[in-house]
């Protein structure tokens, strides 16, 4: 509670002084925003000097443009995370959603926080990724090192477009709600022409490589304690691979949600799930080398009808095969994970000749998702054929022509 409150200027300055405190503070409302300082004086005299000097500088800031009246990004990313959670709710992941939180709290809002909306140009967004792609350094100033890869600590291409995404995401509710006109171009420049790249996958010859290596962990663990568990990695290995599932989907898969049928296309025994993930409910027709895992986990869990199948992947165990098998990474350097094997479905069915929109749809995802990631860098895509054409040349050659020495 204050003991004592007088105005200046008329009324746009307010001195007071709190119980218990021998010094006058004081406040006033400067770009749409209440701002209080102390004066550090005892004498009223004095610190109505100084408060009038405070004031006049905070206005000589504000019509230089260096204090800036408007919706602060932080203002702006609490009404975005409130929106969000309320909209989504039920059909984005609860993860997903707190990972907005988790980006916004350690990343964007140190240096976005006190920025006015309107202040969060292109040019801006280009310091923040020059600052995250700055090698970390710890209190001693030492540069953080990466223990896999032996160079400076940097954020992943992925974490940092998912940062981009977010900022992107808070200035649109910014832009809804009349805070900022205009929504700026986030896009990095200078990488406009990319390099073709692929998702890490397992070739045939390296597919077989793995399934014999989980098969023989299976037969022979390393303790016998850990036989349930290598058995079921072998099972998830081949049925990941003759399914095209995604990981989360093949954590929420449970026992009624497979049926083992035979197909009519082509007379073989296959399984036909149905399937919740990102995308929601979808259905996969498998490969016939989905059955024997299928029938091996059954056999040997004997689930409830609501009882999860395989549930998250041996990471551990996963990584200690791939490491030993020396295919943790591909020749890129891309990281081979439970998802690889999705991967892998996908390069195996367009390389037998399958058909580019049905495994899109068997996959719950889109031609253009495949053709960008998987089909620019498969041989197999290529028709020699269509390619290798050569325009018959009715007229005569003449003697001692270039043609004669070899065919274009």
């Amino acid at each position: 509670m204050e003991t004592a409150r007088h105005a200046l200027m008329d009324g746009r300055i307010q001195l007071y002084r709190r119980p218990g405190s021998p010094y006058w503070n004081c406040s006033a409302t400067v770009a749409g925003k209440q701002r209080r300082a102390t004066t550090k004086e005892e004498s009223l005299a004095r610190a109505k000097d100084v408060a009038s000097d405070w004031y006049l500088g905070l206005l000589g800031k504000f019509r230089s443009g260096e204090l800036k009246e408007g919706v602060t990004f932080r203002q702006a990313a609490e009404q975005f995370l409130k929106e969000y959670e309320v909209i989504t709710e039920g059909e984005r992941n609860a993860k997903y959603v707190e990972m907005f939180s988790l980006k916004l709290n350690k990343h964007l809002l140190p240096f976005f926080g006190n920025k006015v909306v309107t202040d969060v140009t292109p040019g801006l967004v280009q310091e923040y990724r020059v600052h995250r792609l700055t090698p970390q350094q710890d209190a001693s100033g030492n540069i953080l090192i990466d223990r896999r890869t032996g160079k400076a600590k940097r954020p992943a291409r992925s974490t940092l477009h998912h940062e981009i995404i977010t900022i992107r995401h808070v200035l649109k509710t910014a832009n809804r709600h009349g805070w900022l006109p205009i929504i700026p171009d986030l896009s990095a420049p200078y990488k406009h022409s990319t390099k073709i790249s692929h998702r890490a996958w397992f070739s045939p010859a390296e597919y077989k490589l793995l399934y014999e290596a989980t098969r023989e962990r299976a037969k022979s663990p390393k303790k016998e304690r850990w036989r349930s568990a290598c058995e079921d990695l072998h099972d998830y290995v081949l049925f990941a691979v003759n399914t095209g599932l995604r990981p989360d989907e093949m954590a929420r898969l449970q026992h009624r949600d497979i049926t083992e049928v035979q197909d009519e296309a082509t007379g073989e025994r296959i399984l036909e799930i149905a399937v919740r993930g990102k995308r929601g409910t979808g259905w996969c027709k498998s490969m016939p080398g989905a059955v024997m895992p299928f029938r091996r986990m059954v056999k040997r869990h004997s689930p409830e009808p609501s009882a999860v199948l395989f549930g998250k992947p041996q990471r551990e165990l996963l990584n200690t095969i791939l490491d030993e098998l020396d295919l943790k990474y591909d020749r890129e350097g891309n990281p081979r994970t439970a998802y690889s094997f999705r991967h892998t479905y996908i390069c195996l069915r367009l390389s037998e000749g399958a058909d580019i929109y049905q495994v899109a749809k068997n996959c719950r995802t889109s031609v253009e998702m495949i053709e960008k990631h998987y089909a620019a860098h498969l041989k197999d895509v290529v028709d020699t054929a269509a390619v290798n054409v050569r325009r018959t040349n009715s007229a005569p050659k003449q003697r001692g022509s270039d043609l004669d020495e070899a065919s274009l």
